[in-house]
């Protein structure tokens, strides 16, 4: 994901804190994933899915010329 603003020439710094709990089986399914293509950093893949999707959902709910 390389939409991030840049803050004098560094990523915005990362102040909010959210936290989530996941069950067993999503638990085990995110350490499966990790493994399985090498993710060494959750938090950047969590923070990026979450955010991809909720971009896309702002773009399709976004009203377009012709609706």
């Amino acid at each position: 994901m390389k939409s991030v603003k840049k803050y004098h020439g560094k990523s915005a710094p990362r102040k909010n804190r959210v936290s989530i709990l996941l069950n067993d089986s999503e638990m085990r399914a995110l350490e499966r994933y990790c493994e399985q293509y090498t993710v060494s950093n959750r938090s950047r893949l969590i923070r990026e899915t979450l955010m991809r999707n909720i971009l896309k959902r702002f773009d399709n709910d976004s009203p377009t010329l012709f609706d």
